[in-house]
């Protein structure tokens, strides 16, 4: 493995900068990148006093930086000492500029401002919460998504993830010889978005045995038996069908590509809405 400093550095948060790093670096499985953390960085003072400590480590700069004045700074000591330098939003900003023919407001930290569309994901988020694992239930006309599967096929941490992308995701979990909650049904007749969760049965009895280790619980239980969680399974499709329900089969699937599968399906399932005769 090769190793490398990177250094990223940005005037807000530093959470696109990350992702972008992150996405990037995945490319390279023969780096091993040391990465160091310089975030909220206001000043052109402030940039020149982390420029010195970047001196310890010298590597590769990557930079979200809005303000001129600040990324002047930055790039003139990358020039001098020979540091190799990305900026990640200028070229894009620059272009998207051009093509508007508006000029950037150069304000860092806009995309965290706490306006209606924050406030609205917060909102997301506690709903989640209290409607996970079927919490609640008595509310779920409530919900934007409502997702339903057996254990174990990644309803909570889906449902989280939807949440903070500003849906209010609740999960309802399917329990072999327990009925499921009536509100359910009645979500489904007001037109609600359910969508049904699978695994693999092998992928499911190996995160549910992990589930038992992790609790120090030794029993062999019905809950990893094979026979039976394939029962499960065959029986949640048979549900998914009965009610019409789409299904995301999640055994290959990341929770980031279970979530963007969801929302496509929700947004083609409220436009179908609009358009279907009454």
């Amino acid at each position: 493995m090769k190793k490398i400093h990177l250094h990223l550095v940005s005037d807000s948060t530093g959470d696109t900068l990350e992702q972008v790093a992150k996405a990037s670096l995945v490319q390279f499985p023969g780096i091993e990148p040391v990465k160091h953390y310089w975030p909220m960085i206001r000043t052109a003072r402030h940039m020149s006093r982390i420029i010195a400590e970047m001196e310890e480590n010298p590597g590769i700069i990557m930079f979200t930086l809005v303000n001129h004045e600040i990324e002047k700074v930055l790039i003139e000591s990358c020039k001098k000492n020979k540091w190799p330098y990305i900026s990640v939003l200028q070229g894009i900003i620059h272009e998207l500029g051009r093509h508007v023919g508006e000029k950037p407001t150069e304000r860092p930290g806009l995309q965290h401002q706490m306006d209606d569309e924050y406030f609205d994901r917060i909102d997301a988020i506690q709903y989640t919460l209290a409607h996970d694992d079927g919490q609640i239930s008595d509310n779920l006309l409530n919900a934007d998504i409502i997702l339903v599967g057996v254990s174990r096929t990644s309803k909570t941490p889906t449902c989280i993830y939807l949440a903070n992308r500003g849906y209010r995701a609740a999960n309802i979990p399917i329990v072999p010889g327990c009925p499921l909650p009536p509100e359910l049904e009645k979500a489904r007749e007001e037109g609600k978005f359910i969508v049904g969760l699978v695994n693999s049965v092998d992928r499911l009895v190996q995160i549910r045995r992990n589930r038992l280790l992790m609790l120090q619980e030794n029993k062999t239980t019905d809950y990893v038996d094979e026979d039976l969680v394939k029962e499960e399974v065959k029986e949640s499709r048979r549900l998914f069908s009965k009610m019409g329900w789409p299904v995301i089969d999640v055994t290959r699937r990341s929770i980031e590509e279970t979530s963007v599968a969801i929302i496509n399906m929700k947004n083609k399932f409220e436009e179908e809405k609009v358009t279907k005769p009454k």
